[in-house]
């Protein structure tokens, strides 16, 4: 007994000294074995990481280490909506009856709760949490799209295959762009196509428009050959 609490005072201890030492925000994971190395990740490493996911859909890291990346990603992103800063989110308590913090804390207790692996939709999450405002104007609704791909409960599997080499740095940039791409042709589907029918309505007027101005010359002409030609309406 007494071992046990000496080894969660040591564990607590050791917590605390790496947030004191991590002032940039990089977030630490430690393992329950003692010979697995604790791994230091700063923002720029952890969405590196969430780029490989969204972009094969496969995971290689462990659960547990890479589920306190996507905890640590989640938060920085819902912090960059004004909604987030504004008397504690007293707006977004208005609009969804939760405040801010509430709903920080909902959403990463649902990610938490994925003990066994990450939830099927983890390439999903990962596309919203590295490109959120391209999709969701509002706080709500990004709190909206991440709850309802969190309410899952399949799993996936980590994958054996060889981690994918890093790209140059050119080549990164135009598959990354490519993939966003191909993201947000399905989140502006329903837009586009409103679009392309207002286009379709307004060609299907002028088309109209025309033909009835052609039907009405050819009367006209019609009408001025039959004055200009009387002898050829005699019996």
């Amino acid at each position: 007994m007494e071992s046990e609490i000496k080894k969660n005072l040591e564990t607590s201890l050791l917590s605390s000294a790496d947030v004191a030492h991590n002032p940039k925000g990089k977030v630490t994971n430690h393992s329950d074995h003692e010979d697995s190395p604790k791994v230091h990740c700063g923002p720029e490493e952890i969405r590196c990481i969430l780029e490989v996911i969204a972009s094969s859909g496969k995971f290689w890291h462990d659960w547990e280490m890479l589920k306190n990346f996507i905890s640590f990603q989640m938060k920085q992103v819902l912090a960059q909506y004004p909604e987030a800063v504004l008397a504690s989110g007293i707006e977004l308590q208005q609009i969804s009856g939760e405040t801010y913090p509430e709903l920080v804390k909902r959403l990463d207790e649902a990610l938490l709760g994925f003990t066994e692996g990450p939830p099927f939709t983890l390439q999903r999450i990962c596309e919203i949490l590295l490109n959120p405002k391209s999709t969701y104007r509002s706080l709500s609704k990004l709190a909206l799209a991440l709850e309802k791909n969190l309410l899952v409960t399949s799993t996936l599997s980590r994958c054996t295959d060889p981690y994918p080499a890093p790209q140059a740095e050119g080549s990164a940039e135009q598959s990354e762009a490519t993939h966003y791409g191909a993201v947000n042709k399905n989140d502006n589907e329903d837009e586009e196509m409103v679009d392309a029918e207002a286009d379709e309505d307004i060609e299907s007027k002028g088309l109209d428009g025309k033909e009835e101005k052609e039907a009405d010359v050819s009367t006209a002409d019609m009408a001025r050959n039959s004055v200009s030609n009387p002898a050829s309406q005699a019996p």
